[in-house]
């Protein structure tokens, strides 16, 4: 790859960064929102290393042209060539720019097991709002380590992205950043006693848990028996499992 070409990537990846973490929200797709500053920075460091190198190579040029040197032999071209897989870089770079690759979605869920869920050693009471709003960790977490059993008989509500089970059924499903989307996990409750949707499809669902297993111990299934449900839209943050849950 030639020198040139070297500087227009460093513009062209320095460009893509900085339009999608100042102008867009695509960002969220691939890292949590605290790390937008670290994008940004990273955009205008890759900008200006390009822009740098690109004013060094024109300077050399002219020093060149001064004392009269061929330009095929100055320093300031570079004729190494090198594999023409090298030119794919400038994918992900113009992507950033003009086409934004899909988000993660219930494919990647349907090939991932659910989160362990965390050790809790106490839990608040539960407030008497009805339907309780609840993440799918937090449902999950009460169900199976909550020795007072204060979710039994409650009507909760959840919200998250369908995804539908090989051979019948349906989980409801987030998918959660730690940082970015290499270390995603999922989380699901399984839905009975409504069809499943299309995959991918954002819905509040409102009912109370499907009983199986023992309450409060590790055999509690994770799993809602279904009352109600309604379409809402993604939420512009869709990689979090917290409060609150639905666009504002």
């Amino acid at each position: 790859m030639k020198r040139t070409a070297q500087v227009l990537l460093l513009v062209l990846t320095g460009l893509g960064l900085l339009h999608t973490a100042l102008f867009t929200d695509l960002y969220l797709r691939y890292v949590k929102e605290g790390l937008r500053p670290l994008l940004i920075v990273s955009g205008v460091l890759l900008l200006l290393l390009g822009l740098a190198h690109a004013a060094f190579d024109r300077s050399a040029d002219d020093a060149h042209d001064d004392h009269g040197h061929d330009h095929d032999h100055g320093h300031g071209h570079d004729h190494s060539t090198a594999p023409r897989i090298a030119w794919l870089l400038f994918l992900p770079a113009l992507s950033l720019l003009f086409y934004a690759p899909p988000a993660l979605g219930a494919y990647t869920a349907s090939h991932a097991g659910s989160e362990a869920v965390k050790q809790r050693k106490g839990f608040a009471a539960l407030p008497a709002t009805s339907p309780l709003p609840m993440t799918l960790t937090d449902f999950t977490t009460r169900v199976q380590q909550d020795k007072e059993l204060a979710i039994k008989g409650r009507s909760v509500e959840m919200t998250g992205f369908a995804t539908p089970v090989r051979g019948g059924g349906w989980d409801l499903t987030r998918i959660i950043f730690t940082c970015c989307a290499a270390d995603a996990q999922t989380v699901k409750v399984h839905m009975y006693g409504t069809p499943a949707p299309p995959a991918n499809t954002w819905l509040a669902v409102t009912g109370t848990w499907h009983t199986q297993g023992t309450l409060g111990t590790g055999t509690a299934a994770a799993a809602l028996d279904v009352h109600a449900t309604r379409h809402i839209a993604q939420p512009v943050n869709a990689f979090t499992d917290d409060l609150p849950l639905t666009p504002s």
